[in-house]
């Protein structure tokens, strides 16, 4: 038991003791192994038939081995080798400065061949482009000096066009002919040639040029049409594509080789884009390009060599590396102008003859090219070998820091705040340290402001209970007018206002306000416009003296007396609290308020409007009226006169006074807008009071959405009986 002990002890200290479930399994598999290979060589030694059996699985043991060890193994460097900094630090480097290299040279390379590929193709497409403009300028040529004649000759057969056509050996091959308004006239095929003109076919209209198959055999031709004083003349030329052709093209280029064969076939959108032709025994891929309309299909399985020219270069040195590049040209079937079966280009040559064919405008300058880019090399290599030296010096400054901000949170942990980190420099790490030390300083300031931070969230819970306490809480309803008012904070208070005050047996005063800003301050002026409004309405003295002093409604003109008795009137009260409100507020604070007075005896709402969103009085069939008599907004300015106008409510008709907590919150259709609340109003007005004010909320939520609500929502309803 103590040689068990030890072993573990030591197994442990050498980190080779099996902790985990996978090392565990390697362990139990190893000894499995190792047991079963024994029995096979005992019975092989025996020359028992019983050992060939443990032979798979004494394979399929030491593989399923093999793999858990590695697996242990990288768990072992990602924990010992890569739990220092400093070793991360050198295997970032190396994934940051020598693969990022590695990438960029394997990825120059890849572009610098399928440059170079483009390149030949370039140099073939464009030789044919070369001899397309040749026969169009000999077209050209053609046309005109036969456009000033004064009379063409015709004769019978084929005439030779020897002054016309260019009689040098290299377009021997080519043929002219020319047709007046449609009827042959002029051919260049010599004496005892073939005189078989092609055929203008419909599709040609006009100026024509490229390749074309006539009869299963390439050639370019060229064809212009233009009117003369005669008629229409008609010019075509044609050289065959064929080997000799290719030559010319090839010449100090390389080996070039036409394939015939190739064709294209639209298949329609949906069809399975990884077709696959079969010819025989033999399935070969084809190549697919996606088109809006579906798919076209170039298909490459019967493509065969028809003509190959020039020879493949010998190289120019080690580093000169063979470029084989393909490419199609477009093929036009000169029956019936279908582009459905093109040819195809290969190009095999070398880098050095198409660095002779790049820079061979460039003249004595090309050497200076080469050696400006071995220079910008070889410096982008030492740049690379420095970076990588410096980042790995600069390794130890980053890791001693880091060694002690790890040491010094070890204390931090155990409560002494009192660990100061060493600094001896001035840069990024050491500002760290500066930090570090300075957040040891602040943890225990922390905790005091977080003390402080939950006496005001409590004090907030306090506002928000004394807030809830002025708005009404039991509301005595009149014989002839029901009424309901809602508040939703959109914050812990709100800056919203609503009241509802008995006045006496007939009389009840309504008031809705919204004070600028949100949050405590809002909710302080609230409370102040609270207790005035009570105030004033039940401090009859009071207000007979602010009217005298001015602050009343203005004065009859016609009696020079107050049109209204000062006891309770709307656009009195909004006279004294806007006075009360500029002398006592800040000028930047300010409230809309809308008072009403109603009288049961009269059904009669007496009000008055302080800048407030108008409230509406919707009749029982559906018809608005807005309530906007009144003046601006109370505590910006002073000496402020309040109009005041009467409106009957007749029994069925509801008052509804809002805040803009319900009209302006936006999403992607934008404002939810007052005439959305008026038709949510119209469509429920037969229901309860309270349900009615459900509806708008739930309205306004569902049009907020996930976002935050933005405003106070407060919702003030009356219905006369």
């Amino acid at each position: 038991m103590n040689f068990y002990r030890y072993l573990r002890l030591r197994l442990s200290e050498a980190g080779l003791l099996p902790a985990s479930k996978v090392a565990l399994i390697t362990w139990y598999l190893l000894a499995l192994d190792l047991l079963l290979f024994v029995l096979q060589k005992m019975f092989g030694l025996l020359q028992l038939s019983y050992g060939d059996s443990f032979a798979g699985w004494v394979n399929f043991l030491s593989f399923a081995v093999i793999v858990l060890f590695l697996i242990l193994a990288f768990r072992w460097i990602k924990t010992k080798a890569l739990w220092r900094l400093r070793n991360r630090l050198i295997v970032t480097y190396v994934f940051i400065g020598v693969i990022p290299v590695v990438l960029l040279v394997a990825l120059a390379m890849g572009s610098f061949y399928l440059f170079a590929g483009q390149f030949a193709t370039f140099i073939v497409t464009t030789g044919l482009n070369s001899e397309l403009t040749s026969l169009e300028t000999s077209n050209s040529t053609i046309a005109r000096q036969l456009a000033g004649q004064e009379k063409i000759e015709t004769a019978k057969g084929s005439v030779a066009l020897a002054s016309l056509v260019q009689a040098d050996k290299e377009r021997a091959d080519r043929r002219v002919w020319v047709w007046l308004d449609g009827k042959p006239i002029l051919n260049s095929s010599p004496a005892g040639a073939s005189s078989t003109a092609p055929v203008i076919r419909p599709y040609l209209k006009g100026t024509f040029r490229g390749v074309v198959r006539d009869h299963d055999k390439l050639c370019l031709r060229a064809l212009e049409t233009m009117p003369i004083r005669a008629g229409s003349l008609t010019v075509l030329s044609s050289e065959p594509l064929d080997q000799s052709q290719l030559q010319k093209l090839a010449a100090n280029l390389g080996e070039i080789t036409l394939f015939e064969g190739l064709s294209l076939r639209k298949l329609p959108a949906g069809s399975d884009r990884d077709a696959r032709i079969t010819s025989g025994d033999t399935t070969k891929s084809s190549i697919t390009f996606a088109k809006p309309d579906g798919t076209v299909l170039l298909d490459t399985t019967q493509a065969t060599p028809t003509a190959i020219a020039g020879a493949i270069p010998p190289p120019a040195g080690k580093l000169d590396m063979g470029v084989v590049f393909p490419t199609s040209i477009s093929v036009v079937d000169w029956e019936n102008g279908s582009t459905a079966n093109p040819s195809g280009l290969r190009v095999n040559t070398r880098v050095s003859k198409l660095y002779e064919r790049l820079f061979a405008a460039q003249g004595d300058f090309a050497p200076a090219v080469e050696i400006f880019l071995l220079v910008a090399v070889l410096i982008f290599a030492l740049i690379e070998v420095v970076a990588i030296f410096i980042g790995t010096r600069l390794t130890r400054t980053v890791t001693r820091a880091v060694a002690q901000l790890y040491d010094a949170t070890k204390r931090i942990n155990r409560g002494d705040f009192s660990q100061r980190i060493p600094v001896k420099s001035s840069d990024q790490v050491a500002a760290l340290a500066n930090s570090f030390n300075s957040m040891t300083a602040s943890l225990e300031q922390l905790i005091e402001e977080q003390k402080e931070k939950q006496k005001l969230e409590n004090e907030l819970v306090i506002a928000q209970e004394v807030q809830a306490q002025l708005f009404p809480r039991q509301i005595t309803q009149l014989a002839s007018l029901e009424v309901h008012g809602f508040c939703r904070p959109a914050r812990t208070v709100s800056g919203d206002y609503y009241d509802f005050l008995r006045l006496d047996s007939e009389r009840l005063l309504l008031a809705v306000g919204d004070i600028s800003g949100k949050g405590i301050s809002a909710a302080l002026l609230m409370a102040t416009i609270h207790s005035a409004v009570r105030a004033y309405s039940v401090d009859n003295m009071r207000l007979r003296e602010l009217v005298a002093a001015g602050y009343g409604p203005d004065p009859h003109p016609l009696t020079n007396s107050h049109a209204i008795e000062p006891e309770v009137a709307p656009g009195v009260l909004l006279a004294l609290l806007n006075h009360q409100l500029f002398e006592s507020t800040p000028s930047e604070k300010y409230a809309t308020l809308f008072l009403g007075i109603y009288d049961g005896a009269r059904r009669k709402l007496t009000y008055s409007n302080g800048g407030h969103l108008p409230p509406i009085i919707m009749s029982e069939d559906g018809s608005v009226r807005r309530l906007e008599c009144g003046g601006t907004v109370v505590g910006l300015f002073d000496q402020r006169h309040y109009d005041e106008d009467t409106v009957a409510l007749r029994p069925g008709e509801i008052f509804l006074a809002y805040s803009d907590g319900i009209t302006e919150p936006e999403n992607e259709f934008g404002e939810f807008g007052d005439q959305r609340l008026i038709d949510l109003l119209r469509a429920n007005r037969q229901l309860l009071l309270p349900r009615i004010s459900e509806l708008v909320t739930a309205a306004v939520d569902d049009w907020i959405g996930q976002n935050e609500q933005p405003d106070d929502i407060t919702l003030v309803l009356a219905r006369a009986r």
